[in-house]
């Protein structure tokens, strides 16, 4: 049976409701969770970034089983790889077995904040080759010194470190991605149920984990789904390559004033009918997904996880 997770979004959520957040995904069946590293949210109304390497370490401590994951890190830029080596090493000393380490290549909207040029995507995949070397080299725990292209270590060593490594999984949106994700990675994350991204990732020899993400909206009503996604999540309506290419809040929240309800709320299950919620989980899994992990998008997380327990997580989880 697949694995089914919950999204901890540090977009909409403080550090302290996080970590409740997180109790309560264990509480009701959900096997596993990924936190969103960013520096902004998308847009104003969804109010919060916390710094997840301090959140992560409150959650070490108020679960027990819940597995936990970064959905992503972007170790190229605004933390250097042999920080990103440290904080997860530790995070995954802390959850043994339970940690792994999500990472993609980022957006400039969290990335530009120190002042870094914002390099095409050829570039960024470069960067993130070798910053998943110096990650892996550092994991084992011997003395490194690393001059490469993008970046230089000095007689590093982490003298805290897990067992055995945690797993690395890379996030992939399109089939260059996926092919890579299969090439560096021990597994590979997406938001988009398409089975091409699959396919790709097999391709470059990926044989790990296949997580999906569904983002949707519970609330009472349909019309209530509707009006929270369009204010608090309107981002999901934007095409294309923006979310990684707009800079601030601010051109986000331009570049959703052309979104409407409906294109915001389209394909995504909303409201409180659970065989919507059953069939956009099914989608991933008839794709070729064995992991899906669902963002429920605004404040009623309550509501939702009584929703999921009682109505929806028993159609997959025995």
């Amino acid at each position: 049976m697949p694995d089914i997770g919950y999204a901890l979004s540090s977009e909409e959520h403080g550090p302290n409701d996080l970590v409740r957040n997180a109790q309560r995904a264990e509480e009701s069946g959900f096997r596993f969770a990924l936190i969103s590293d960013h520096y902004h949210p998308w847009v104003s109304a969804q109010g919060h970034s916390p710094f997840v390497w301090s959140v992560i370490g409150g959650i070490a401590q108020a679960t027990d089983a819940l597995r936990l994951g970064t959905g992503v890190t972007c170790p190229i830029m605004r933390i250097h790889p042999a920080i990103i080596a440290q904080a997860a090493a530790t995070s995954a000393a802390m959850m043994p077995g339970r940690f792994f380490l999500g990472v993609g290549t980022g957006e400039n909207l969290n990335e530009h904040v120190l002042g870094i040029r914002w390099p095409p995507f050829d570039v960024r995949l470069d960067m993130f080759e070798e910053a998943i070397e110096i990650i892996r080299l550092l994991w084992e725990g011997e003395n490194v010194s690393y001059w490469g292209e993008f970046y230089t270590v000095e007689d590093a060593r982490l003298f805290t470190v897990p067992d055995s490594p945690p797993p690395l999984y890379v996030a992939a949106s399109g089939e260059v991605m996926a092919e890579a994700a299969g090439e560096l990675g021990d597994g590979f994350i997406t938001t988009s149920p398409k089975k091409e991204l699959v396919q790709a990732y097999g391709s470059g020899g990926g044989e790990g984990p296949r997580i999906g993400q569904l983002t949707v909206c519970w609330a009472p009503t349909k019309e209530e789904a509707i009006e929270t996604v369009y204010k608090i999540w309107p981002n999901s309506g934007l095409p294309g390559e923006l979310s990684a290419e707009l800079r601030t809040v601010e051109h986000f929240e331009q570049a959703v004033k052309l979104v409407t309800k409906e294109q915001a709320s389209k394909d995504m299950p909303v409201g409180p009918n659970a065989q919507e919620h059953i069939d956009g989980i099914q989608k991933y899994l008839d794709a070729g997904f064995d992991q899906v992990y669902i963002h429920q998008i605004g404040h009623e997380q309550e509501g939702f996880f009584q929703f999921y327990a009682q109505e929806v997580l028993p159609s997959f989880h025995n």
